[in-house]
């Protein structure tokens, strides 16, 4: 079984930008399509976006479409989230999940991995 760790949140301004990481350990990530979701208190898991297992396709979620990138690099084993303009509604827990499958969506079910989560807050 996988194990995936993110990286990269902190406590940031409004306008800044940051880049999470997750690394995948136990098994190499060209087996997985990859995505990311955000977790705000009280509110559901949301989907951001995500990426196909060789890069080729990513599909972003309409909040963060524009000011979003993922992009992966498989001889690190890594995938990356880089996000420009945050405000304080970005402010949430940030979770990457792997997908068996060739490419993957926002449906939470078709995840079948998850890491523990970096939490992201931007300050007004």
């Amino acid at each position: 079984q996988a194990q995936l760790v993110e990286s990269g949140g902190g406590l940031v301004q409004a306008g800044a930008s940051l880049r999470l990481s997750c690394t995948v350990s136990g098994r190499t990530i060209s087996s997985y399509s990859m995505g990311w979701f955000r977790q705000a208190p009280g509110k559901e898991r949301e989907f951001v976006g995500s990426i196909s297992r060789l890069g080729v396709t990513t599909s972003y979620s309409d909040s963060v479409k524009g000011r979003s990138t993922i992009s992966r690099d498989n001889a690190k084993n890594s995938v990356y989230l880089q996000m420009h303009g945050l405000n304080p509604e970005d402010t949430a827990v940030y979770y990457c999940a792997a997908a068996n499958r060739v490419m993957v969506w926002g449906r939470i079910n078709d995840y079948d991995v998850w890491g523990q989560g970096t939490q992201v807050t931007v300050s007004s």
